[in-house]
């Protein structure tokens, strides 16, 4: 490639200053970067492009040479770097730019790492820099009263756990020793296999993706670095819970196995259910019979709450199947401050009508019966026949 060629593939001219050829390369290398242009074979050739360009005029040494006319085999090979890459650039590459940075610190900082970088991800160079991991999660259950579900209540519970091994502290090792890098991936905890201008990285055969290995495990962890043992908990059962709710219990779990924050604790409450009452979501439904007398004449009437007794005016000529809501009477909805928001009461009317009347009672339902004259079934027949039909029976019975 022609000299003249590397300042047109980055597009800036040949009396272009430092800044303006990194400037120049930053943005191309965010236009053409494999990860941006996923199967993209132009996009892919054209970074290599841009990248060799940038190894050597980024370079104040090599872009003095290439301008005096040396290099000329840069991309090809012949020249100085070798045959492969652009003078011993790649993704990895690094040699002869000032510090040892380069092409895999510009890239560093434009996509936060690089394959073959030493970022501390996988492929990296170095050893890996594990985060402090969240300890895991634990789940337990309790079951309660349908009245302790409405009030709240605090409830015992033994959970088995983790934590942190005492003999260890943590580590795994027996005292006196620690752990060593592992030898296979060098402490970055996985195994990259190269694939042209990619890599492919998979968890360290060796270590497991730890980063390291123990050869002389602690006796009491065996090199867990972590015991199994029982914890007692007084928990609080917050009200309004219903069947399958779930409490947390911050920082409860197990520890965790590298100086992270301990995992949750999470109760799944399961309900008894109640003779009386039934859950409809943040309300609750009770039924209550009431005679024929009470709903065709209308009466007050002595109801079941959560916490005693109310009355209620039934209305004259009520329906079985008729509701009357009890605002506010309900459950305490979950998550409403201070548990000041409650649900409500939703009382369904049934008439109670008596299997085996004795003979009194049939004697009165005979009376009653003559009274009330009249057939309730008939105004649907009256609805069902059509009007033109109705005119015609009248006038056929007058005939």
């Amino acid at each position: 490639m022609a000299r003249e060629d590397l300042y047109k593939t980055l597009g800036v001219d040949k009396k272009a200053t430092p800044e303006e050829i990194k400037k120049a390369y930053r943005k191309l290398a965010r236009q053409y970067h494999p990860d941006r242009n996923p199967d993209n074979a132009s996009a892919e050739e054209r970074f290599k492009q841009v990248q060799g360009a940038y190894d050597v005029l980024g370079d104040a040494e090599k872009r003095k040479q290439y301008d005096r006319g040396g290099l000329t085999g840069i991309f090809g090979g012949g020249g100085p770097g070798g045959s492969g890459g652009a003078a011993g650039g790649g993704f990895g590459g690094g040699a002869g730019f000032p510090g040892g940075g380069g092409i895999t610190d510009i890239l560093s900082d434009l996509f936060g790492s690089t394959p073959g970088g030493s970022s501390g991800r996988p492929g990296g160079g170095g050893p890996r820099r594990t985060r402090p991991e969240k300890g895991r999660d634990v789940e337990t259950s309790v079951q309660v009263s349908f009245q302790q579900a409405m009030d709240g209540v605090q409830v015992s519970l033994t959970v088995p756990t983790a934590q942190t091994c005492g003999t260890c502290h943590g580590t795994g090792a027996k005292p006196g020793t620690s752990p060593k890098v592992c030898p296979r991936c060098q402490g970055r905890g996985v195994e990259a296999q190269g694939q042209g201008v990619f890599s492919i990285s998979t968890p360290c055969s060796q270590c497991g993706g730890g980063g390291t290995i123990i050869e002389d495990p602690c006796a009491t962890c065996r090199g867990q670095g972590s015991i199994r043992t029982v914890k007692k908990y007084r928990v609080n059962i917050p009200p309004g819970v219903r069947e399958g709710s779930r409490v947390r219990i911050n920082g409860k779990g197990e520890a965790s196995p590298n100086g992270g924050p301990p995992g949750d604790l999470f109760v799944l409450t399961h309900v008894e259910e109640s003779a009386i009452f039934e859950r409809k979501g943040d309300n609750v439904e009770v039924e209550v019979p009431i005679s024929f007398p009470e709903a065709a004449r209308g009466a007050e009437v002595e109801v079941p709450t959560l916490n005693g007794r109310k009355k209620l005016r039934v209305p004259p000529g009520t329906h079985s199947g008729t509701v009357q809501r009890l605002r506010g009477e309900g459950p305490p909805k979950l998550g409403a401050a201070g548990g000041a928001t409650h649900g409500d009461i939703h009382y369904r009317f049934v008439i109670d009508v008596p299997g085996d009347l004795s003979k009194e009672q049939s004697d009165a339902v005979d009376k009653l019966s003559k009274v009330m004259r009249g057939d309730p079934r008939a105004r649907l027949f009256k609805a069902a026949t059509p009007p033109e039909a109705d005119a015609k029976g009248k006038g056929e019975a007058e005939g």
